[in-house]
């Protein structure tokens, strides 16, 4: 379902095909073009008029090296949408979860080597510094049900974001709110041990809030599926990192709000450096429990 506001703005429509939502456009013409539409270019994707005039400007030696290096499976793959990123998350994931199982003590030394810790950060304290946590908690998971919920979640949410944003978009999203959950965690939780991908998740969600509301949709029934695995986390003997809720949830707001305001081909660069701004902000916060050690140290 969908607002009028969305269905009268053709921007939010392929101009090929005006049934077909989308949030890519082509980096040379900058209209909205689908998925079957795009042609992977040396920077984004252009649409096939764009493509045809392209090609009419190549040499006969220009097109026989595009002929001899052009990789059309490559190309297909990105042409009909399937998220790739997704898939290959869920996949690296579930590998690493299998690993953990693996008994004798290897299982639990490769969970031990990729959760997230926030003491480990601070050599001061644990004589340590092993920041790879940060992103690794992702990868491990506490059971089956807990990995199994998370990469439903990822699959059902991926299907639909990773198309809109773009597999690098899409990725970047997803380790930004990884980073966002467990600087979170470190400010709120200092001496808690976590695993799993449930500040990503969020992050996703809170993307998907922004995305759909600029988009038009209705968003209503994202926001209360967003607030119900919210309010989990704060039920007494959830064993939940609420924190990493609300910290992956922040940061996929805030860096949606950058994917959208900065669409336009022309506005790469600064969409770029939105992202390394957030991603600064994100490391700054964890010289907090250095600077003012009071604030988080009982946490």
């Amino acid at each position: 379902m969908t607002t009028d506001d969305f269905r009268r703005n053709s921007e939010n429509f392929c101009y090929r095909h005006p049934d077909r939502q989308s949030f890519v456009l082509c980096q040379r013409c900058l209209r909205t073009i689908c998925p079957e539409c795009q042609t992977p270019a040396a920077v984004g994707v252009i649409c096939p008029e764009c493509l045809r005039d392209q090609q009419k400007g190549q040499s006969p030696a220009q097109r026989t090296a595009q002929r001899r290096w052009s990789r059309p499976r490559a190309a297909s793959v990105v042409a009909d949408g399937r998220p790739v990123a997704t898939y290959a998350i869920i996949a690296v994931t579930a590998f690493v979860y299998l690993l953990t199982l693996i008994p004798g003590g290897f299982g639990a030394s490769v969970q031990d080597a990729l959760m997230f810790w926030a003491p480990w950060l601070y050599p001061s304290l644990t004589g340590v510094f092993e920041p790879w946590r940060l992103f690794t908690v992702a990868l491990v998971h506490s059971g089956p049900w807990h990995i199994g919920l998370n990469m439903l979640a990822l699959y059902m949410i991926g299907r639909t974001l990773e198309p809109l944003l773009g597999r690098g978009r899409f990725v970047t999203l997803y380790v930004l709110s990884t980073l966002g959950g467990s600087v979170a965690v470190t400010l709120l939780a200092f001496t808690t041990p976590v695993v799993g991908a449930s500040g990503a998740i969020f992050g996703l969600f809170g993307a998907l809030l922004v995305i759909g509301r600029h988009l038009g949709a209705n968003i209503a029934s994202i926001a209360v599926i967003v607030g119900i695995n919210l309010v989990i986390g704060f039920l007494p003997g959830m064993n939940v990192s609420w924190q990493a809720h609300v910290g992956g949830l922040v940061t996929g707001l805030v860096v949606a709000l950058v994917f959208t305001r900065t669409r336009a081909v022309r506005q790469r660069g600064r969409q770029i450096g939105l992202l390394v701004a957030v991603s600064a902000v994100l490391v700054a916060l964890l010289f907090v429990p250095v600077l003012f050690p009071g604030l988080v140290l009982g946490a």
